[in-house]
Parts: C-alpha cells; sequence; structure tokens
C-alpha cells in the first residue's frame, strides 16, 4: 500500500510552480490567462465543458471498500459503487504522476461547514485555476477558531485534474465500459478512510462540489451531525427551517422569502445547538431562468462587475459573439449551471447558522394528483418519507415517459448519501423529538387529476400552506388520517379553501382517485421493499409506508 500523504507530499515539494491561497482575483485572473474561461459582457467568467462532462457521471463515481469503514456504507444503494484498495492506489499513482507533468498547480485551503465544532479542512490541489475560483466560490474560508472543530486534524485532501484522462488500456475490465465498448476514462473516487478525493476526467464541477458533500454525509453522523440535502432560512423570530425537496419540487421558489434569510440553498447540517450551512456559495440551474421569476439568483450570477472581482462562473451556457447569455438555448445542455457566492444574495444570513428548525418541510411534486396539498407527518411518519425522497417525473419530460412516473430518491439526495438508511433516519427522529420539531409534507404537484386531467395547486395557494406551517397557525388544528398514504389532513388552512385539503374531494370520479392513489401506493411499498428489503429499518417505521 502506498504511503499517500508522503507521495503526494513529495509531488509537491519536486513541484516548479504551485500557486496556492493566492488572492481570488489572482485566481481569477490565472483562469482567464490559461484560456480556461471568457469574460462575459457582464463579468461572470463563462466556460465551456466536454460532451462527457455536462453533468455528474455517477457511473463513474465510485467508493475505495476497506475493511474499516464497510460495515457503514450502503452496498445495497445503486449509487454506492465499490473499488479495490489496488485500484484506487493505481489511480492515485496516476494522479501523482499527472500532477508532476502538469506546468502549473493551484491549491487552496478552505472548510467545508459553517459551524466551526464540525468544519471539514479542505486541501484542493488541481491542474485549473478556474477549478480553485469555484473552490472559493463554493468552500468557505478557515475560520479563526478552527481548532473547535472535531475535524481540525483530520482534514480532508481532493486532487482534481478535470482534463487528464486515463490510460484506457490500462484500466480496461477494471472501470466501467462504455456504451460504445471503450472502458471509461475518467473517475471520481473517494476513499473515506484515508480522507482523500481524486477527480480525473471529469471538468463538471458539480463533480467537485457533490464529492466533498458525499464525503460530509459519510462523516458526520459519526459526530452526531445530521447532514441533510435540503435549503433553510431563519424568521425575524429566529424560527428556522429545514426544506427538502427533489428537482422541480420548487424548493428554490418556497426558499426566497421576503420575510425570513436565507442561511443557504443546498447542504447543511444539524447537530446538537442547531443548523448550520456547509457552503460558501450556490451552484444554481441557469437553463429558463426567468430574472422576473428568480431576481435574486439572477441577479448573483448575471449583475456588472470588473470580471476581477466578479467571479461567477456560468457553466455550459449559450453565449453569443457580443457576450450575451441565451439561458434558453439548451443545445449544449439542459443542465447550465452558475456557481457565485452566497454573498451575492439579499436577505441572507451572514453566519449561515441558525437554532434548532422549528419546521421541516419535505417537497413533493405529485403528478398523480393523489397526495394532499399540505399533510402532518409524526415522527415515524416523517422518517418513512425521509426514506422515500418521492417525487414524479412528467409525462414528455423524458423520451418514453408518456404517464406519471414515481421517483424515489432516499433522504431528498440518493447519489450522495453514503451511509447506513437507518442511521440517517433514525438521527431524523431523534432529532425531531428532541427539540419539537414539525415536519409537513407539501405537495407541490396536482389536485383533482393527474397530469394533463387535474391543474397544479396554485402557487399562492401554496405559500400559505408553507406560511401556516411556518408559523405554527396549523399546529393545533383538527386533522384527518389518511389509512392509505398514512399521512394527518388538516381539515383548515388559513387562506385555504377547506375542500381542496383532502384530494379526492377534488376529483370529479372517486373511483377513478381511489384506483390512481392505490396505484401510487403500491409504488411505493415495491420501491420500499427493493431499497430496504435487506436494511434493519424499525417497524414503527416500514408499517407508514403507502401500500403497507
Amino acid at each position: 500500500m502506498i504511503n499517500s500523504n508522503k507521495t503526494l507530499a513529495e509531488t509537491l515539494s519536486n513541484h516548479k510552480h504551485i500557486i496556492e491561497n493566492v488572492t481570488r482575483e489572482a485566481f481569477i485572473e490565472e483562469a482567464v490567462k490559461n484560456k480556461e474561461c471568457l469574460v462575459a459582457k457582464n463579468g461572470t467568467l463563462a466556460t465551456w465543458t466536454p460532451e462527457e462532462s455536462t453533468g455528474r457521471s455517477p457511473k463513474d463515481t465510485l467508493i475505495v471498500k476497506r475493511p474499516e469503514s464497510q460495515i457503514h456504507i450502503d452496498w445495497n444503494s445503486p449509487n454506492n459503487l465499490p473499488m479495490t484498495e489496488k485500484l484506487f492506489d493505481s489511480v492515485y499513482e496516476d494522479a501523482m504522476k499527472f500532477l508532476g507533468e502538469t506546468d502549473k498547480l493551484y491549491v487552496t485551503n478552505r472548510v467545508i461547514g459553517a459551524d466551526s465544532t464540525y468544519a471539514l479542512p479542505v486541501k484542493t490541489i488541481t491542474s485549473n485555476a478556474l477549478t480553485s475560483v469555484f473552490t472559493d466560490n463554493m468552500f468557505r474560508p478557515i475560520p479563526e477558531d478552527i481548532n473547535k472543530s472535531c475535524f481540525a486534524e483530520r482534514g480532508f485532501t481532493l486532487i482534481t485534474l478535470p482534463y487528464h484522462k486515463l490510460d484506457k488500456t490500462k484500466y480496461e475490465w477494471k472501470l466501467r465500459r462504455l456504451p460504445n465498448g471503450d472502458p471509461a476514462d475518467m473517475i471520481v473516487a473517494m476513499d473515506f478512510d484515508r480522507r482523500i478525493g481524486l477527480v480525473i476526467g471529469s471538468a463538471y464541477l458539480g463533480s467537485v462540489k457533490k464529492l466533498m458533500f458525499t464525503v460530509m454525509n459519510y462523516y458526520l453522523p459519526f459526530e452526531k451531525v445530521l447532514p441533510l440535502h435540503c435549503s433553510a432560512n431563519v424568521g425575524k423570530d429566529g424560527n428556522s427551517a429545514l426544506i427538502l425537496g427533489l428537482s422541480g419540487t420548487g424548493k428554490t421558489t418556497l426558499s426566497a422569502d421576503p420575510n425570513r434569510k436565507l442561511l443557504g440553498d443546498d447542504e447543511h447540517g444539524w447537530a446538537n445547538h442547531g443548523i448550520a450551512n456547509f457552503e460558501n456559495g450556490c451552484y444554481a440551474k441557469m437553463i429558463d431562468i426567468n430574472p422576473e421569476d428568480e431576481p435574486d439568483i439572477y441577479h448573483a450570477v448575471m449583475h456588472k462587475d470588473d470580471y476581477k472581482n466578479h467571479g461567477s462562473i456560468i457553466e455550459n451556457a449559450m453565449i453569443y459573439p457580443n457576450g450575451e447569455f441565451d439561458f434558453y438555448d439548451d443545445r449544449l445542455t439542459p443542465n447550465s449551471r452558475a456557481s457565485y457566492p452566497l454573498k451575492y444574495l439579499p436577505n441572507l444570513e451572514p453566519s449561515s447558522c441558525a437554532g434548532h428548525p422549528n419546521t421541516i418541510l419535505f417537497l413533493t411534486a405529485d403528478a398523480y394528483g393523489v397526495l394532499p396539498p399540505i399533510s402532518k407527518l409524526d415522527k415515524h411518519q416523517a422518517m418513512l418519507w425521509f426514506l422515500m425522497g418521492y417525487t414524479s417525473k412528467l409525462a414528455g419530460t423524458e423520451t418514453g415517459i408518456k404517464e406519471p412516473t414515481a421517483t424515489f430518491s432516499r433522504f431528498f439526495g440518493q447519489p450522495f448519501m453514503p451511509g447506513l438508511p437507518s442511521v440517517y433516519s433514525q438521527m431524523l427522529g431523534n432529532k425531531m423529538e428532541k427539540f419539537n420539531t414539525s415536519v409537513y409534507l407539501i405537495n407541490t404537484g396536482w389536485s383533482g387529476g393527474k397530469f394533463g386531467e387535474g391543474k397544479r395547486i396554485a402557487l399562492p395557494l401554496t405559500r400559505k400552506m408553507v406560511d401556516a406551517a411556518l408559523n405554527g397557525s396549523i399546529e393545533n388544528v383538527e386533522y384527518i388520517y389518511d389509512e392509505r398514504f398514512h399521512v394527518n389532513i388538516p381539515k383548515a388552512v388559513p387562506g385555504v379553501p377547506s375542500e381542496i385539503l383532502n384530494p379526492i374531494n377534488t376529483w370529479k370520479d372517486a373511483d377513478e382517485y381511489n384506483e390512481t392513489a392505490q396505484d401510487l401506493a403500491n409504488q411505493f411499498s415495491k420501491a420500499f421493499d427493493e431499497a430496504y428489503g435487506k436494511n434493519n429499518i424499525s417497524s414503527h417505521v416500514k408499517k407508514n409506508c403507502p401500500g403497507k
């Protein structure tokens, strides 16, 4: 086995040109000088990646399987793909060779986590200056009290070589086969035990962000911190909220509230003294962005400034020769992204920290039209819906989808949650109970029929239901228990017509509602058995699964 720390130290000590922890302006100038990006008309940095790097590559994302850690990882999850120690060592040696051959290396030292008690020091070593700008946007400065962190002496090293490729001949039959039969030449690898991450051949900046999120999601439960794929905000009264939901459920829209300050939009931890954002910035989808609908994000990315000060990065969006973007053109990819610092957003909580959440919202866009627009979940119900992470894909959004399709992503972030599912779900239940947190399921999808027949629940009504959950005005109303979906439906919500609260009332044909609802419930039951049949999930949780 290689001595990884010594090998990296030797590689760096022998390198003749390392640019380490210089100013943000200097990293930006390097990225532009190296032609890693162009300066757009407004001063943002525009970049484009090869076709294979326009999104994450989950089939090339691997976790080293070691005796020390393998019992803590759910290898039944389709996203937790193992690699041998020997294979990792081989790829690591290639990474050292690539680093040694690179004309310049860029190094940043940052942390993941606004809460100093568990901020994770991260040293990022890369061949590309733009990656360093990205880590400056997304990772946090090292706090003065870093010695308080449980990870102060247990940092993480991330090596990213976005435009280097592995030798296909060397790794034939060792890495996955591409559709054309060739072996893969990229890898995103995590060694939790030696605390090293490798990104080779993936130029998608999200690979850097999501690798470190996965790392935090593995480490934090051991420190009694629950990691969550969610947005968070806090009201003027100090009451905080967490909002979980997959793409298309309205998480970004509902997190933006003029009466509440934003902590962050994507990654948070819940410790025994409160919640905190992991990140220093946001990585937002830009396709079809409308400045009227999402003015804060648009301004953060598109405000005018000298490029040396701006530093927002727009990745894989169409741009014209005059330097202006067309965010409605998806010919490059529908996954165009922008990275920008949190400081560019208004109405921000500067500390990125708050007390224990009074309220948690699970968002789902139910295209079957059978879930109530709002329902309250008790401890075990919340643990179940947290495990399932349900939403719907719509007809017409993907080739071959002609009817609404149920989608399940555990903890609303399946690809990034490597630990045992019982650990995450039990931590949620325990913290709900200990800190008296209320959990609500909000259906931002359809009512009165499935997609194509019913109508999407009006956003103003959804906002009133969210407000009622956040201000506690529906804590003590009367509820009806839904026997099929095992949720509690309020009989009244201020400002919302009572007839829409129970979805069966909105359908013209009650029999059709029951048939559609039972179909979805059966899909829940099947998905639960497939995902957790081999896991030790409490019977108290399991019995709350729809269809059970």
